[in-house]
């Protein structure tokens, strides 16, 4: 009886709010509206599955090259199941945290509710202080890694500049998204990015299997352990997509209705990369060692181009969703997140872009960097904290007593979803942080010592006179 009433407080009050919104804009069109503000879960699917996808598509090829096949489809698996509990964790933290606040009469019509916030509400503002870290960090580096890869893809379509020319020309075009007030104006980008990677992914599985081996193909993965965890991180990265779900859900008008749509977008997003990683591999081999964008290795065609062109164009979205996170909390930080002129807050985000913009001309590293950030940043942001503080925030018996979502019965209860948050955090911690940052830091110096930071082209092949 509690549960029924506490979800009654949140979705009752979040859906007048949005309604008397929609209401007071009576003039804006339909047209408008259908494109521009999206708030239900079909929204929140598309959001997820588009931002979990996004570039990291073109580099897993690479990881199955270090992995090989087996262990790249089984890590793809197993991670996919891990990060969508830990996305669930998540929305079961969010709802509580939201239901106690409006207990407590807090009105977030102009305030989106942020992870660092939730953990602050529930669990004291240390642990606030290390998810704002984490999950800063992250989303800046993620927001890298959307820049360097715009400059990676379109180098296979026009050489004539170098990469990081190409990146000066993104991070001015990427700037722009400081514009998009939050993540219900993400509707028709959210659909149209899922669109663009879905051909992009068939295009990856078809034109390889069409193309066929490559001569004396090798498939050796995996080879060392450097290579082999670094695999492994680049998919826990994969996986790891849902830093902004607090964002996602804050923009749902129903919450609550979040919990298995995550998984429903990571079950979607198998069907586009273990078709795609598996077949590049299985045309290339070894020789996407060398090749951490699997563009490089297929022929120029109007089909490749497209497919660069779209994930260009989906590159940016997925900067957006990056970004947006961090300038809620810039906006915060300077006093600015009420302001209802959107010109004035764009003006305000600004600076957040100049460092992200800096770091991709420092780190080219396509592919490398993926996995830095995945065992570094997304073992913490995305795994080991969203364990943790369920567990904690419901350790006394009166919270569980209280609290607004149990753990699924299936899994055996509380008890059932303690183990399987400690398996996640010893796991994580482990072999992701643990073996996973040692491969791929000593992968990523390799690569600064081999091409040298702020390097004009990496793995660029011998330009054409």
């Amino acid at each position: 009886m509690a549960s029924e009433k506490v979800e009654t407080v949140i979705a009752g009050n979040y859906i007048e709010m949005e309604r008397e919104g929609e209401d007071s804009k009576a003039t804006k069109s339909k047209f408008s509206s259908f494109f521009w503000h999206g708030g239900s879960a079909y929204d929140a699917w598309f959001s997820c599955a588009s931002n979990q996808v996004a570039q990291v598509l073109l580099t897993l090829p690479y990881s199955f090259s270090q992995l090989g096949m087996v262990s790249g489809i089984l890590f793809q698996l197993f991670y996919g199941l891990m990060g969508s509990w830990t996305a669930y964790l998540i929305s079961i933290l969010y709802v509580e945290y939201r239901t106690r606040k409006e207990r407590e009469k807090v009105d977030f019509r102009n305030h989106v509710i942020q992870w660092f916030e939730v953990l602050d509400g529930l669990l004291g503002k240390h642990w606030r202080n290390i998810g704002l870290f984490f999950n800063c960090t992250f989303l800046l580096f993620g927001s890298v890694i959307q820049l360097i890869a715009c400059a990676s893809n379109i180098y296979y379509i026009n050489d004539n500049l170098d990469k990081r020319t190409w990146t000066y020309i993104f991070g001015a075009c990427c700037a722009t998204t400081v514009f998009i007030p939050s993540f219900h104006n993400y509707r028709i980008w959210s659909f149209v990015g899922l669109v663009m990677t879905t051909y992009t992914a068939w295009y990856l599985t078809i034109a390889s299997l069409i193309h066929g081996q490559v001569e004396g193909v090798k498939h050796s993965g995996p080879s060392k352990m450097v290579l082999y965890f670094t695999g492994a991180t680049n998919i826990l990265y994969t996986f790891g997509g849902h830093a902004v779900t607090v964002e996602i859900m804050h923009a749902m008008w129903k919450p609550q209705k979040f919990k298995l749509i995550y998984l429903m977008a990571t079950l979607y997003v198998l069907t586009l990369t273990l078709p795609s990683a598996s077949a590049v591999y299985w045309a290339f081999g070894d020789m996407l060692l060398t090749h951490a964008n699997a563009f490089a290795l297929l022929p120029r065609t109007r089909f490749r181009d497209s497919a660069v062109v779209l994930m260009l164009i989906h590159q940016f979205i997925t900067f957006g969703f990056a970004c947006t996170p961090l300038y809620f909390v810039w906006e915060k930080f300077i006093g600015v997140h009420n302001t209802k002129s959107i010109f004035k807050r764009a003006l305000a985000r600004l600076p957040v872009v100049i460092p992200i913009w800096f770091l991709a001309i420092i780190f080219p590293f396509f592919g490398p960097i993926n996995s830095t950030v995945g065992s570094l940043l997304v073992s913490f942001t995305v795994y080991i904290i969203p364990a943790l503080a369920h567990m904690i925030t419901f350790a006394p018996a009166a919270a569980r007593e209280n609290a607004v979502e149990r753990p699924p019965k299936f899994l055996g209860g509380w008890a059932g979803s303690y183990s399987v948050n400690s398996f996640v955090v010893v796991w994580v911690l482990i072999v992701g942080f643990g073996f996973g940052g040692w491969a791929s830091m000593l992968n990523f110096i390799q690569q600064v010592d081999t091409f040298g930071l702020f390097t004009k082209c990496y793995q660029c092949p011998p330009h054409k006179a």
